[in-house]
Formats: C-alpha cells, structure tokens, sequence
C-alpha cells in the first residue's frame, strides 16, 4: 500500500515537490508549517512553470499539522530552518516511526530533531532553483540530482524513501558523505543569500560580473578554511565551479533572502554566514570569517528594517 507523502511548507520548493508527485500518482498533501487564520483544509490548483516553457498543474490538498494525529507516511520539511525547534516539538508523538527529510539550507539545522530523538532523520541538499510569481504559482528549474544522506536511519530505507520522491524532474540521489555536501551548499547560500540581497540582484551576477565573483571568491575561502577546521575537506575550484553552475542556469531569479525581505520576513541567515561565523568562534578562530560575519549581519540588519512597521 502506497503510503502518503506529507510536505510541511508551503513555499516554492514544497509546492514544486507537490505537483510533480502529484503528476507521478502520489498521495501527496501539502500542510502549512505555520498556524494560521486561513480554512483548515483546502484544495488548491497549483501551477508549476519550467524555465524551458513547459507548464504543469495539479490538484493538492492544503491543511494544518493540527488536523492530523500522526503522519504515517513520509515527511518532507521545506519550511526556512530557523522554524525547526519549534517545528520540532510540534512533531513530537506525530510522527511513529515515519522518515523527516530536511530539505533546508543551513549548518546543524537537524539538531532539534536530533535533540527530540526523532528515529530517522534524514538531509537533502536541494539542487533546484525555484520562486513563487503568484499565490500557487511558482517557476521552476532543476540544476543536479539532489543528494540526500542519513543523520539519523539505514541505508535501505533511504533507498526506498528516495524510490517513492524521484522524479525526473526533480531527482535525487543517495549521499554517503552527506555533511560534505552539506557545507558545499551552505558555501554557495553564504554567498548568495548575502551578496545578492545587498546588491539587490538576481543569482546571475556572479557570472555576469568580475568584482562579484572576487567576492564570492572571497566569502569562499573563509568557509573553507572553517570548514577544514572541523575535518571538512573541500577543493576550492569544485566550490567555485558549483557556485558559477547554479549562477548560470539559475540566472534572473532572485534568492530567497532578498524575496523574504522584500516581503517584510525573517531570513535563514543565521544558519547560514552567521551559523559559519559562530562556529569558528567556538574554534577560537573567530577571524577566519570576518567578512562572512559582516554580510550576514547586514543581511540581519536589512531583514530587521524590512520588518519595521
């Protein structure tokens, strides 16, 4: 028996993963990570637009996490991490032993999940670009196969969970060295999650643009050199290659710090360059990431003034 896959974040990646499920005869179903004053639950008609022109659509139902007294089936997390502890603990008792995905950018964000001894726990670092246009709409285009590995599970069920979420247009993979993977993404979002929001760009800058990509190149060697601190061994070119991939095919769309503070809400920058920054702190090596810091405290800044009524 086919088991349910339950999405908690309605934003562009949950809805994107939503309706290309849906279009592969998945049971899927959409819950907001947030309590709200909208319906309980609710149908909605999403529309899903790649980049090349083709235009999907699909029929998915939306509720709460209060509507359900367990999730037995399989739980994505595509919410911003900086909801996790809260997340987590509304999770508690929900879950049995159903698989959690994070499929979240940032350093240690499965620690409450850890913390509140979630039997399986697993990581995905998200190789696709995609951005809301309207309410239930979103644009959408692959780069790589996501690779997902295991915090906290087996191998074989990660087999199966990835079995039941592969789509072609929307892979993944499994990931043995997933922490690996894991910092060469929060390297890439450390740049641009700052650079691009300061800038008030798009993520096609740093191809586009040399002073840009020294930057970068710059914000690149900081967390490298913390990264190596931690027994993190990455090579510089294949960090900086990756970076200019997802610059090219994702460019003329906006990284979603700056759409969260040009909407007026709270980023995932702590646990991106701020996460980085504090722990070279806790290294006693607080200045290998002096301008990581900087950005992303200005990023905080800009967030914090977005906000103000």
């Amino acid at each position: 028996m086919q088991k349910p896959i339950y999405i908690i974040g309605v934003g562009a990646i949950g809805m994107t993963l939503a309706v290309l499920l849906k279009q592969a005869s998945k049971e899927v179903i959409l819950i907001r990570g947030r309590q709200d004053s909208r319906p309980e639950t609710q149908d909605a008609r999403i529309t899903l637009d790649f980049i090349d022109g083709i235009t999907l659509e699909a029929t998915v139902p939306i509720s709460t996490l209060d509507q359900f007294m367990v999730l037995d089936g399989f739980i994505l997390l595509t919410t911003k991490a900086y909801g996790n502890p809260e997340l987590a603990q509304r999770l508690i008792g929900k879950t049995g032993k159903s698989p959690i995905v994070l499929l979240q950018n940032g350093l240690r964000i499965e620690e409450p999940f850890i913390d509140a001894d979630f039997p399986e726990v697993y990581r995905c670092v998200l190789l696709a670009t995609s951005q809301v246009q309207a309410p239930y709409s979103v644009r959408y285009k692959p780069v790589a196969a996501s690779p997902i590995g295991v915090i906290r599970g087996h191998e074989s069920s990660l087999a199966e969970l990835i079995e039941q979420l592969n789509t072609a247009q929307f892979p993944f993979r499994m990931e043995e060295a997933i922490q690996r993977a894991v910092w060469e993404k929060v390297i890439s979002n450390c740049v641009f999650n700052a650079v691009c929001p300061l800038l008030g760009v798009d993520n096609g800058i740093f191809h586009r643009n040399a002073l840009a990509l020294a930057l970068a190149r710059e914000i690149i060697d900081e967390c490298l050199a913390v990264a190596n601190e931690v027994g993190i061994m990455l090579n510089r070119m294949d960090v900086e290659n990756r970076l200019l991939q997802i610059s090219q095919r994702s460019d003329g769309q906006l990284i979603s710090t700056l759409v969260d503070i040009n909407q007026g809400h709270p980023t995932e920058i702590e646990s991106l360059n701020l996460a980085v920054a504090r722990l070279a702190q806790r290294l006693g090596k607080p200045n290998l990431a002096n301008r990581t810091r900087l950005l992303g405290e200005l990023i905080q800044l800009k967030s914090a003034l977005s906000q103000v009524p």
